[in-house]
């Protein structure tokens, strides 16, 4: 089993833990507001499970019918545990609007703000933990999950504080409308997701300051090259994918234009990361566009360095 699904399993374990917390506290005090704290920790549950089957199906090979690998399924759990996230949200406006109506007193509001407390500390180690290591792993999952963990101790840093002013006050409405205003922020953090995740199954291209960095790199390494051209790019999980045409003279050898190539790509993974599959085809003089990445006749041919040379 490979380290993000490692974190995705454990996830499932904090997630249940922190769950069994927040509804003790609801059940100590009989708060909606924790109520609605509680009910997002069990999307936090059903959405770690999702996480960790979506990474060990994106951790499969490539296969005949999967020439291009499987990590588009973490984008698949990033959306799935968003539409979880907006359910949850109707649920708390539907407790919500039922609390407007009768509003009730909290009961042992010190005790279930203690254990409510636990509960969001752990819950912060743990989301940032996970934001650091899906970035770290390039896994899409992870960091939707990190970020719902997240979203889910602010939420809670409000709920603690709202109750707590209930209980100071005796104004039994605020503890409702603490769990309306909750909600909302919940189908925020809802939308966020779906539409990151929409943008990876839409192969979006990769951020313009890393676009930069592939443009440089092929100028860089590319001597004996005459220009890059059609330079695209797409994410999938893990991988980024990028292709090109590269134009080179039309004397040039196969095997000279191969060696090009053959920098080029290992400096694209040393500079963009291992995990970039790339794609270049060779065209000769005659063929080029004259509207791309420009490669002076008269660039030295750059060594790649070893440790980058030995991933191609």
């Amino acid at each position: 089993m490979d380290r993000a699904s490692q974190a995705a399993l454990a996830s499932v374990f904090v997630g249940a833990l922190v769950l069994g917390l927040k509804f003790l506290a609801y059940w100590f005090t009989g708060s909606v507001a924790l109520y609605s704290d509680a009910l997002e920790s069990i999307i936090n549950v059903v959405a770690a499970g999702a996480a960790f089957i979506a990474l060990r199906v994106s951790a499969q090979p490539a296969d005949a019918n999967h020439p291009y690998g499987h990590t588009k399924a973490e984008y698949f759990s990033a959306v799935f545990e968003g539409l979880l996230v907006v359910l949850a949200a109707l649920s708390i406006l539907r407790e919500a609007y039922f609390g407007l109506l009768d509003p009730r007193p909290i009961d042992a509001p010190a005790l279930g703000l203690a254990i409510s407390g636990v509960a969001s500390v752990i819950n912060a180690v743990w989301g940032w933990a996970l934001l650091r290591w899906g970035r770290s792993l390039r896994a899409p999952a992870l960091v939707a999950d990190g970020r719902h963990v997240l979203t889910d101790v602010y939420t809670s840093g409000g709920v603690l504080v709202g109750v707590g002013l209930v209980a100071l006050t005796g104004w039994q409405i605020l503890d409702p409308i603490l769990a309306a205003i909750v909600a909302l922020n919940i189908l925020w953090s809802g939308y966020v997701m779906v539409r990151d995740s929409v943008g990876g199954l839409m192969d979006e291209a990769v951020p313009p300051e890393t676009m930069a960095r592939i443009r440089e790199a092929i100028a860089r390494t590319g001597g004996g090259a005459l220009e890059a051209h059609d330079v695209r790019t797409r994410h999938a999980g893990r991988l980024t994918f990028i292709d090109f045409h590269l134009v080179v003279p039309g004397t040039m050898t196969v095997s000279e234009a191969h060696d090009i190539c053959d920098r080029i790509e290992a400096t694209l993974k040393l500079d963009i990361g291992a995990d970039t599959i790339i794609s270049i085809h060779v065209e000769p003089e005659e063929k080029a566009k004259h509207a791309g990445v420009a490669i002076a006749r008269n660039r030295p041919r750059q060594t790649v360095p070893e440790a980058s040379a030995s991933e191609t």
